[in-house]
């Protein structure tokens, strides 16, 4: 399995860390299936964003 990358990146870990949290908890209120495993990772320009295995 691959991961999926959200979109949108953040500016702080606190703020994709409770994006991750509600995806988790609500993915099917973003069209989603129930993810497998949801991450926070850090790009290379230092923003944060959220990925998720289906």
């Amino acid at each position: 399995m691959k991961w999926v990358y959200y979109g949108k990146l953040y500016t702080t870990k606190f703020q994709a860390g409770c994006f991750a949290k509600r995806l988790e908890q609500d993915a099917w209120l973003f069209g989603y299936g129930d993810p497998q495993a949801v991450e926070v990772y850090r790009s290379r320009k230092g923003r944060f964003g959220v990925r998720y295995l289906p």
